[in-house]
């Protein structure tokens, strides 16, 4: 079984153009992510691309925002799709709004979730926006029909939606109580990261992201802090071609997990970049260092982790092998950055 494609409607009358679909439980293009919630649309009808909907990053935020919150946003939403990455939200003014544009122009995909049908254009000011989001190779999604109108509680229940196929939700501006927040709680009752952008403690739109922190959630303080936690949510993206799988497994050790498998040869340089690896990632991604400099850090002999500073070379080859790490044009080492 298969999506199936809708009726078009008459030259002139729909408001958002492109190919539409509605897609069952059971259809290959229904995303799994939803059938985790306790009750999942029956039918998504989607205008644009089925492929859009993938796991992503929820970016949510205040209606109202300020100056700050809107350069958030775009600034936030732009840093993910550049990385490939899904950018998913509401279509509403503001934050939302903003989101969607950042990751049109960085050459994403993004998709919008409505709160009524998708014939219902609401806000109707962002008529244009849904045209782009379509055109750019994204989705205007709604789980009510065509031309079912908007309603108070169909918000609430729309931000389950967008709260379900993100991976993890970042909060860019919130008030308390405010739909921006209920989306978090979404979240977090589904069991999936959230992240919130600080913001000052007189301005109430950042109450609900203040709140958020104070509870656990992931702070965002800068864009080379969220590039840093989006390699780590979408390793994927990040490190393509099966490199966030040797990743994850030099990092597992360090980490307390089991220890990684070898790289390659039985060596002991080898077994010692098995048993230190993650080590040397980990201080990479903190400080790029030039090879003295490692060799300075991780003291050779039995007061280290390498028995010799073959051992130690060998590793950062290795590493450098597999894509893990790079070496500057300044002769430092670092770890390699999505691109």
């Amino acid at each position: 079984m298969s999506a199936r494609a809708a009726a078009s409607r008459e030259a002139g009358t729909a408001c958002i153009a492109g190919p539409r679909f509605e897609i069952a439980r059971g259809d290959p293009e229904y995303p799994a992510a939803l059938e985790a919630l306790s009750k999942p649309p029956e039918t998504l009808y989607l205008i644009g691309d089925t492929q859009a909907l993938q796991e992503g990053l929820a970016v949510v935020g205040a209606r109202n925002a300020t100056p700050y919150g809107r350069s958030a946003a775009r600034l936030l939403a732009g840093c993910a799709a550049r990385m490939g990455i899904c950018v998913i939200s509401g279509g509403a003014r503001g934050c939302d709004s903003y989101a969607h544009e950042a990751a049109i122009e960085a050459g994403g995909r993004t998709v919008a979730f409505l709160g009524g049908g998708c014939d219902v254009v609401y806000p109707s000011c962002n008529k244009g926006l849904f045209n782009r989001i379509v055109e750019s190779g994204g989705a205007v999604v709604s789980e009510h029909p065509w031309s079912f109108p908007p309603k108070p509680y169909t918000f609430r229940a729309r931000n389950r939606l967008i709260a379900s196929l993100a991976r993890a939700t970042l909060v860019v501006e919130a008030g308390v109580p405010s739909g921006t927040f209920s989306t978090a709680d979404e979240a977090l009752a589904a069991n999936k990261d959230v992240l919130a952008v600080p913001g000052s403690i007189f301005s109430p739109t950042s109450r609900g992201s203040n709140a958020l922190i104070a509870q656990g959630a992931g702070p965002v303080v800068d864009e080379a802090e969220f590039e840093e936690l989006l390699t780590r949510l979408f390793p994927e993206k990040a490190y393509p071609n099966g490199r966030a799988a040797q990743l994850t497994m030099l990092f597992s050790r360090e980490e307390g997990g089991c220890a990684a498998p070898s790289i390659g040869g039985s060596s002991s340089a080898l077994k010692a970049c098995d048993d230190a690896g993650g080590l040397v990632i980990s201080a990479l991604r903190a400080d790029p260092m030039r090879l003295e400099q490692l060799v300075e850090e991780f003291a050779t002999g039995e007061s280290g982790p390498f028995a010799a500073v073959g051992d130690l070379m060998a590793c950062v080859g290795r590493l450098e092998a597999l894509g893990v790490i790079e070496r500057f044009p300044d002769g430092r080492f670092g770890c390699v950055r999505a691109t």
